[in-house]
């Protein structure tokens, strides 16, 4: 078979993926809280090429390496902070992270390697939610509503999680109204106008569910701004600490860290490589026509 004709197709399923990529995160631009995807691709095993002499006392003699295609690995997401945009909405909320491990020096993405080449990543904090079925999710887009049972929301009617573990509940128990004045501090506590803590139904003070991802890497893309971890994981997803670096912004969201320009840029390469491994196999395609058509007639 002709090894180069599938070296091309590998190569044009992996710009495919490449360009999907791409155009996920251009669509995602304004999305709040999105994290840029990057499409990782890696050659298939090397193959050694050897003659075979005949004759008695058959040799071989190595010739060198060939390698065989590419394909896309994996999608690992670029978990860095993305700018923050004033809303004036106090339903609005935004995280600014900036975990830290100790012994560790994270570079400009979040990632740090030591000298023997292994990869320590950022821990990130993201707010928590609680799906259609109950189950716990994850997000960065803090853009929250209350619904008219008072419970603090989503876009897609997710609840939000509170510190107590429990959904929460802004609801004035006198007038049995959602409340809708209210401060957030930059630890997630809920205060109403007058600086006082606000209580739940047990009494205990009201503040935002913050969860610690110590891999961000592990956590899987759901739709909708969610995410969520594998089972077996759940341990690597834990409560933020107090002395963590994180903070809450209300009346803020974080946008998505998205590089505009650089995704262009990307997007074009993919399609000239796609197209160039294209030509390729019009190539073999033509060579295969030749040989069965006109070579065989002779």
């Amino acid at each position: 078979m002709l090894r180069g004709l599938y070296t091309a197709a590998s190569g044009m399923i992996s710009e495919q993926r490449r360009h999907d990529t791409i155009t996920n995160n251009i669509a995602n631009i304004n999305s709040p809280g999105f994290k840029q995807g990057n499409s990782l691709s890696r050659s298939f095993p090397e193959m050694l090429i050897s003659t075979i002499r005949g004759g008695e006392g058959a040799s071989t003699a190595p010739i060198g390496k060939l390698n065989t295609g590419v394909f896309a690995e994996e999608n690992i997401s670029l978990h860095a902070q993305g700018d923050l945009q004033e809303t004036q909405n106090p339903f609005d909320f935004a995280l600014v992270s900036n975990i830290q491990v100790p012994g560790v020096a994270f570079d400009a993405t979040g990632k740090y390697v030591n000298e023997n080449g292994d990869r320590t990543f950022q821990p990130q904090a993201l707010f928590t939610v609680l799906n259609a079925n109950g189950e716990p999710r994850y997000s960065l887009n803090g853009k929250f509503t209350v619904d008219p049972s008072g419970q603090l929301v989503n876009a897609n009617g997710n609840q939000v999680m509170g510190k107590d573990g429990q959904p929460i509940v802004l609801m004035d128990p006198a007038t049995g109204e959602a409340i809708r004045s209210f401060k957030v501090t930059d630890k997630g506590e809920f205060l109403d106008p007058e600086g006082r803590p606000m209580l739940n139904a047990a009494g205990e003070p009201i503040g935002l569910m913050l969860s610690r991802a110590e891999d961000p890497n592990r956590l899987l893309r759901e739709g909708n701004g969610l995410y969520r971890i594998n089972p077996g994981d759940e341990a690597t997803v834990t409560q933020v600490a107090p002395g963590d670096q994180v903070e809450v912004r209300q009346g803020f969201v974080e946008r998505s860290n998205v590089d505009s320009a650089q995704s262009m840029v990307d997007m074009m390469s993919a399609l000239r490589a796609y197209e160039a491994n294209q030509k390729v196999i019009q190539f073999y395609d033509k060579s295969m026509d030749k040989a069965a058509n006109d070579v065989g007639r002779v």
